[in-house]
């Protein structure tokens, strides 16, 4: 299991539409990830799973990645967490 913490960069917080683009990213790996919060938890698979967790732009998130890929998945997730940029740029994460 690997772990690695993040801050949320976007103005708006993690609100619907990078949610929606980390899920996509975390389907492609075969790795389980997961993001918490204080202590909240929320599988990177599942959109409403992210969007319980409210976190405003600063907030700190911890990543959990567990399974064959766990460190190309969290060097994946971790890159989109850095990368506040348009879309292409966003996915340009995804393998």
């Amino acid at each position: 299991m690997k772990r690695a913490q993040v801050i949320v960069p976007w103005q708006e917080g993690l609100h619907l539409r990078p949610a929606a683009r980390l899920v996509r990213l975390a389907q492609t790996f075969r790795a389980s990830l997961s993001l918490k919060c204080d202590r909240k938890v929320a599988n990177l698979r599942s959109i409403l799973s992210l969007m319980t967790l409210c976190a405003a732009v600063g907030t700190l998130l911890e990543i959990e990645a567990a399974g064959d890929d766990e460190q190309e998945a969290l060097g994946a997730v971790e890159h989109a967490f850095r990368t506040d940029g348009p879309e292409e740029e966003f996915t340009a994460a995804l393998p």
